[in-house]
């Protein structure tokens, strides 16, 4: 059996990797002052987050259309695949995983949809599973098992640089918001299971940085690593490189570095640092 791979652009995931193994990437939909960019197009990541702090309007995002799901289907029906596994960002914060249940109607017992209650590359690692398992072994089954193991091993953090995005979101509880209600407080969360938690509060960048360090270490050691940031490289990089000139740290060959969606980042605000994680089963 073959299987194809279809997610959302919030899954973050590299072009180099979706192309490597096939996987169809729906890209929702950035709103700045009314008019609709499809994710990736009309406005880069890092100049959408050079103008995002002065922007009048904060921006709004959208889910892709049903028939943009079809197409992509049916491409990969077109190209042999058997089967699709369809994975996206977490139900409770988006309706993506709704709209392609929808699409997904128009063929029936074809199409398995997998909410993967993250974003990000947390959604990216649990695509990417399956994908990767889906090339050596033809079961749906075992493709499925991969994902959810990778779920399971999962954790996704931020420290955001403010509370504002997210607050006017309104997609997350009023407890979040209270985290950042003082000056210059650094709010931090994680994501489980569809669900944006606080972890704790830093009053300067710095000290943020290292409270993310700390949560980083207590999932030692790492299959996988994304430090993900908002516009923040310099950030990104040199928290990246204080970890790795740490050398009792187990941390993954292969790291990446992504300055993350703007559909993620209209909700989340500028200047943010992340990572998503994987650990070692």
């Amino acid at each position: 059996m073959k299987i194809g791979i279809v997610t959302d652009s919030t899954s973050d995931l590299p072009l180099h990797l979706a192309q490597q193994f096939g996987i169809e990437i729906v890209p929702s939909i950035l709103i700045i002052e009314g008019e609709q960019y499809a994710d990736g197009a009309g406005i880069s990541r890092s100049d959408f987050y050079a103008q995002l702090p002065g922007m009048k309007i904060f921006p709004t995002t959208a889910a892709p259309s049903i028939g943009e799901f079809s197409v992509r289907y049916q491409k990969l029906f077109n190209s042999g695949c058997d089967h699709i596994l369809s994975i996206h960002a977490a139900s409770q914060l988006t309706a993506i995983a709704s709209i392609a249940t929808q699409a997904a109607q128009d063929f029936p017992g074809r199409i398995t949809i997998v909410d993967s209650g993250s974003l990000s590359l947390g959604l990216g690692f649990q695509v990417l599973a399956a994908a990767e398992s889906a090339a050596s072994d033809s079961s749906i089954e075992a493709a499925l098992t991969s994902l959810s193991e990778t779920r399971r091993r999962l954790h996704v953090s931020a420290a955001l640089d403010t509370m504002d995005f997210l607050r006017r979101s309104g997609r997350v509880p009023a407890a979040i918001t209270l985290l950042g209600g003082a000056l210059s407080i650094k709010p931090m969360v994680e994501l489980t299971n569809g669900q944006i938690k606080p972890i704790g509060a830093a009053r300067t960048t710095s000290q943020a940085d290292e409270r993310m360090a700390s949560f980083l270490k207590l999932g030692l050691p790492l299959e996988r690593l994304a430090i993900l940031h908002t516009g923040a490289e310099t950030r990104a990089r040199t928290f990246l490189t204080r970890l790795m000139q740490e050398s009792r740290l187990e941390l993954p060959r292969d790291i990446l570095i992504v300055n993350v969606t703007t559909v993620i980042g209209a909700h989340v605000g500028p200047n943010g640092l992340g990572f998503a994680s994987v650990r070692k089963n």
